[in-house]
């Protein structure tokens, strides 16, 4: 198993900015990849970020191109999310996602562990 502690969430105003960490303990053994997804209330859980094993590939949704950067640290297990010109529509909880392997992926039903999520809101 593999436990996925999200944090860095909270309240900001539109155009600021805010770091989320995921750090991954347990099972964390040889490749995986990492992502970031988030939900709202009646809408599916949607893409946002991901990041290959190596941190060589990354991939994004084409709501928070330009704006968001994922990054992680291996020797820590850890899974950044930069978030820069926050706008309210990014409002949301945000979930970290494990997937063993090396390369990324954009569809959630392709990760293995989840993490209980992190609450950003963004005000206008």
């Amino acid at each position: 198993q593999v436990q996925l502690v999200e944090s860095g969430g909270g309240l900001v105003q539109a155009g600021g900015s805010l770091r989320l960490s995921c750090a991954a303990s347990g099972r964390t053994f040889g490749s995986y990849a990492m992502g970031w997804f988030r939900q709202t209330p009646g809408k599916e859980r949607e893409f946002v970020a991901a990041i290959s094993w190596s941190g060589g590939r990354a991939g994004y949704a084409d709501s928070v191109k330009g704006r968001f950067v994922i990054s992680r640290d291996n020797a820590r297990s850890t899974v950044y999310l930069q978030m820069n010109g926050l706008k309210p529509d990014d409002t949301a909880v945000y979930y970290c996602a494990f997937r063993r392997g090396t390369d990324y992926y954009t569809k959630g039903t392709l990760y293995d562990f989840w993490g209980q999520g992190t609450q950003v809101t963004v005000s206008s």
